[in-house]
């Protein structure tokens, strides 16, 4: 006999509602009608031993992949027609198959649409912009991970597979539009009397900077709210009712839900009712929501690494367990999501 499934928590804003279920994904999905979500966004785990609270990322290949088959299959099921499932997902420089080995498991169930190349951290040589760009030297932007490597290059993208049930999905491509640097163009192409052209699919979304890991983004695998967001808006917003990640984290997509007027579904391993605290930040926190003591002290901090006496070591804090949404985080839905929280 089937068991019904509640939410564990719902928050309603205006004609949008907000479903957080605590739970396996794939029960989640049981639970939900055929062909009643838009568009799902999320980033699974990426079986390279990142160390969660309850899951296990370090499964055999064949388990993981056939994993991945599954709750692929599940969220088929749910996904609309004309539905788009964006499926993010990292490597690490000595396994780079991971990434492609993930999609190929999902051919069975649905089309490989686009691909999305997620920029975090970038290099513009001055010589390449021309004057107009006005550069006086060349410009590095964004965060990334330091690698202490005479083989590997530093890694400082990741994928977005668009996913579609037949590969035909329409989309908003000049909802992301970017202004065309030669304004001829516009006059030459009927296509472009926007004064706009589609984005492509090279996307430079970087990390926010933060002071400290364990209180600023307190999960061992994020993506900014903004990625999801630029998802939403691909996709089409008037023909977005629904949106889904069942791996919500942080709840970047989330974020991106309620600044968009979307309605969330979204699923977490934890309890909100957390014992762990942090220290590092002297400001009051939620009762319910705190960490262990992190000790940083004074560190000098880039993304995924610490530095102190000038030395660069792997990063203790990316051993944290997968935290929830804090209540601080989720009554935010209902206003601005202003938060520290709301940044991850």
């Amino acid at each position: 006999m089937s068991v019904i499934l509640k939410p564990h928590r719902i928050l309603k804003t205006g004609q949008t509602e907000n479903r957080f279920y605590l739970a396996d994904c794939l029960d989640v999905f049981k639970q939900l009608e055929p062909h009643s979500v838009d568009v799902i966004v999320t980033s699974p785990p990426y079986n390279i031993g990142i160390q969660y609270s309850r899951y296990q990322d370090a499964l055999s290949a064949s388990e993981y992949l056939a994993w991945t088959g599954t709750w692929i299959a599940a969220a088929t099921r749910v996904l609309r027609p004309d539905g788009s499932l964006f499926l993010n997902v990292g490597t690490r420089p000595s396994d780079p198959w991971t990434a492609l080995d993930v999609v190929q498991a999902t051919r069975a169930h649905l089309k490989l649409q686009n691909i999305i190349h997620w920029i975090k951290s970038i290099v513009v040589d001055r010589s390449s912009t021309g004057a107009a760009a006005g550069l006086t030297r060349d410009l590095a932007v964004g965060h990334y991970k330091p690698i202490n490597s005479d083989r590997f290059l530093n890694d400082c993208h990741e994928f977005v597979f668009h996913l579609t049930p037949n590969g035909s999905t329409s989309l908003d491509r000049l909802a992301l539009g970017v202004p065309y640097q030669d304004q001829s163009n516009v006059a030459r192409w009927r296509s472009a009397s926007g004064g706009v052209r589609c984005r492509g699919n090279t996307w430079f979304i970087p990390y926010e900077t933060i002071q400290y890991r364990d209180r600023d983004r307190p999960h061992p695998a994020t993506f900014p709210t903004r990625l999801p967001e630029q998802c939403l808006r691909l996709h089409g917003l008037d023909r977005v009712q629904v949106a889904m990640d069942p791996f919500t984290g942080l709840g970047s997509t989330a974020v991106a839900c309620s600044r968009l007027g979307v309605s969330f579904i979204g699923r977490m391993w934890t309890r909100f009712t957390s014992t762990r605290r942090s220290s590092a930040s002297r400001r009051p926190v939620d009762r319910e929501w705190r960490r262990r003591p992190s000790g940083l002290g004074g560190l000098e901090r880039r993304e995924g690494r610490e530095r102190q006496n000038g030395q660069e070591r792997p990063d203790r804090h990316e051993r944290f367990s997968r935290p929830p949404l804090p209540p601080s985080c989720l009554s935010s839905l209902t206003s601005s999501w202003t938060t520290p929280w709301a940044a991850a």
